[in-house]
């Protein structure tokens, strides 16, 4: 086969001959069904592959991860300089028409690496309207510190609007990233997704400090209480653990700090403790406990923290695969 003629698919199937069987076998556990038939399909119509074939098809695949690397740090015009001083330009263009036909780069993706601090500043005398898109294309972590320090009396306000957000019109999105762009003098990216909703507020939610979070939610009740079950529904807080089951509990304390435990429980309901404690052996509990009695008065903040830290791990243990937390809904159980 003349390489011009080459599918994409015969491209994909002759990366993976060329990677061999065992890398093949990992990239196939992330491939939908029907991919992995095509791509078998295309690599047993494959009779062979000369010693170039495989070293044009390895390396173009990895200028394409490294070009795929340089625009997430720097974007499409900085990808583009890079590699042009790499491979030259005609190969350089090559490049990033591949990836740019196919990769979709999230507006105010240049936000994205700025520091939370510099963004609040450019940021907190916009209108609610426009802090709520902004933040809704921001990571979780890094929307979460920007709206906990907003004025507490735009918070919920904010969050409100990031929860009923719907698609925004490309043009609007465009002209806002770049007013926004100019005032930080970073690059612009384009392409566009959908954004906003109760899943974007849920997850900065949980990015929040407790305080935060209960300002939001507090206030929220008084506007649209409706809104306000379907957040909590897909939130998860420290409290919840009691709804997870004893083994991913057990599997959950394994991994927290005895002292962050001990500090945790310093500011739960009985509820928790008598949970947490039956999936402890006796002598930890009785340890914890011991710390919590000679704890003396602690900060909220330090209560918080800690419960959040546990928090984080629950969250880290559920993308893993590793635990399942109950969202509602009537979750199907498979015996």
């Amino acid at each position: 086969m003349a390489k011009s003629t080459l599918s994409g698919k015969q491209k994909s199937a002759m990366l993976l001959i060329a990677l061999g069987p065992s890398t093949a076998a990992q990239i196939y556990k992330h491939l939908k069904e029907e991919e992995i038939e095509q791509l078998t399909l295309e690599i047993a119509n494959i009779r062979n592959i000369s010693p170039e074939e495989k070293d044009k098809i390895l390396d173009d695949f990895y200028n394409m991860c490294i070009a795929q690397e340089y625009i997430i740090e720097g974007g499409i015009d900085y990808a583009k300089e890079i590699l042009e001083k790499a491979l030259g330009s005609q190969q350089a263009l090559e490049i990033i028409n591949k990836l740019t036909s196919t990769l979709k780069v999230r507006p105010f993706d240049f936000v994205r690496r700025a520091d939370p601090s510099q963004i609040l500043s450019f940021i907190q005398n916009e209108h609610p309207q426009t802090i709520a898109m902004i933040l809704s294309y921001l990571k979780p972590q890094q929307a979460g510190v920007i709206l906990s320090s907003l004025p507490e009396e735009i918070q919920s306000d904010v969050a409100m609007r990031i929860a009923k957000m719907e698609a925004t019109s490309p043009e609007i999105v465009k002209e806002v990233e770049r007013i926004l762009e100019k005032k930080l003098s970073s690059l612009v990216t384009q392409d566009y997704t959908s954004t906003g909703g109760i899943q974007t507020i849920v997850d900065i939610l949980n990015a929040v400090d407790r305080s935060t979070e209960k300002n939001i939610i507090d206030t929220l009740e008084t506007k649209d209480i409706e809104l306000v079950e379907e957040i909590k529904k897909r939130m998860f807080v420290f409290e919840d653990i009691i709804t997870l089951d004893n083994r991913s509990i057990q599997r959950v304390l394994r991994e927290v700090d005895n002292h962050d435990i001990a500090l945790a429980l310093k500011g739960s309901n009985e509820e928790v403790q008598r949970v947490i404690y039956s999936n402890m052996s006796k002598r930890l509990a009785d340890m914890i406990k011991e710390d919590i009695q000679y704890m003396g008065p602690v900060r909220l903040k330090d209560v918080e923290e800690a419960q959040q830290k546990v928090v984080n791990i629950i969250r880290r243990l559920e993308e893993a695969g590793e635990i399942v937390i109950s969202r509602g809904g009537g979750d199907e159980i498979i015996v």
